[in-house]
């Protein structure tokens, strides 16, 4: 929708027909003695001057116009968007150990690595997730807040996509990416602060263990939901021929329970893609998106259109003029010369 956010400016618009209109006109005999006359004025018709001064005001008036129109502030109300009527923080801290390129996941029946497949279930997940504040943390050998909590989730999703495996080192600090996920939370105002974190291994590294977060999570309101990620059983080509292994022999299942129920949250186990979207859904339930009671509109501001045409038509209106003058100065120039050669034959 269109609309104007000063309206009343349009007033100013018959400006300057009042000021011609009172302002007393320049008497004859002043104009008379400052013109000097030449043949162009003689020549002249007096039809022709008065219609190119009339085109002059004309022209003049529409700059006057476009500045007007430009100070009425006019802009773009878009599509209205749905703010909920109670704020939502959900943070998503993603493990990058290396142990995250073990390839025992299955995407449309192509074998990918732990982190494409958590990419590419995070995507809808993301998408889903309307009106709430969705903040990424990435860590391994520490943890990096890769995105501030924020309503932008295609941001998210593209920061997402950008993380790579080694990105921040290689083993895993689960104590880290919940201590930051507590302290950012904190920075906000009262709401549902819940942490969903992924990881395929235990922690090996870090500033604080994870009992120490878990305290400060407990401590702030802070709901965890933990995803232990990684395949059971994964068949393997050997020297000696095929066998089965279990890539997440390194999964600490009881201390993802622990951070999980100690803090109102759920442990998860997802074993391969489908389990992980299941889980998914089941976080959209136990954490639903709040109702919308309030909307706005995103503004577009539009005056710079109508202030650059006024200027553009300006700087014509002066390159116009200084021709014009160029012009006569050159004609009344040769008139001169030839006046002075006449003058001279008599």
């Amino acid at each position: 929708m269109f609309e104007f956010v000063w309206p009343w400016m349009f007033a100013l618009l018959p400006v300057p027909f009042i000021i011609r209109r009172f302002t007393p006109p320049k008497s004859t005999a002043q104009s008379a003695a400052l013109r000097v006359p030449n043949l162009q004025n003689i020549t002249q018709p007096q039809t022709q001057r008065v219609k190119k001064t009339a085109y002059f005001t004309l022209f003049a008036y529409l700059i006057w116009a476009l500045l007007v129109t430009a100070s009425a502030r006019p802009q773009w109300l878009g599509e209205a968007i749905s703010i909920p009527s109670e704020g939502r923080d959900l943070m998503l801290a993603v493990d990058l150990s290396g142990s995250m390129k073990q390839t025992d996941m299955r995407i449309q029946g192509r074998e990918v690595n732990r982190l494409t497949m958590i990419k590419y279930v995070l995507a809808d997940f993301i998408e889903r997730r309307v009106g709430d504040r969705l903040g990424l943390i990435l860590f391994a050998d520490t943890a990096y807040l890769q995105a501030p909590l924020t309503f932008d989730r295609s941001t998210v999703q593209t920061l997402l996509d950008e993380s790579a495996i080694g990105l921040v080192g290689e083993r895993t600090a689960i104590g880290d990416a919940i201590g930051l996920a507590v302290k950012r939370f904190s920075e906000k105002e009262e709401s549902n602060r819940v942490l969903v974190l992924l990881t395929d291994g235990q922690n090996t590294a870090g500033n604080i263990t994870p009992e120490q977060s878990l305290q400060l999570a407990k401590a702030n309101k802070v709901t965890i939901y933990t995803i232990g990620v990684g395949a059971d059983e994964q068949v393997v080509n050997s020297f000696f021929g095929q066998r089965t292994i279990n890539p997440s022999q390194e999964l600490d299942e009881r201390l993802l329970s622990s951070l999980a129920r100690e803090t109102g949250g759920q442990y998860f186990r997802a074993r391969d893609t489908q389990e992980l979207f299941n889980i998914y859904q089941l976080l959209d339930t136990l954490e639903p998106i709040e109702g919308n009671s309030q909307k706005m509109r995103p503004q577009s501001a539009l005056f710079y259109y109508p202030l650059a045409l006024a200027m553009g038509l300006s700087a014509l209106m002066l390159i116009v003029g200084i021709g014009k003058s160029l012009l006569q100065h050159k004609r009344q120039r040769q008139t001169n010369i030839s006046d002075t050669r006449g003058a001279q034959d008599v």
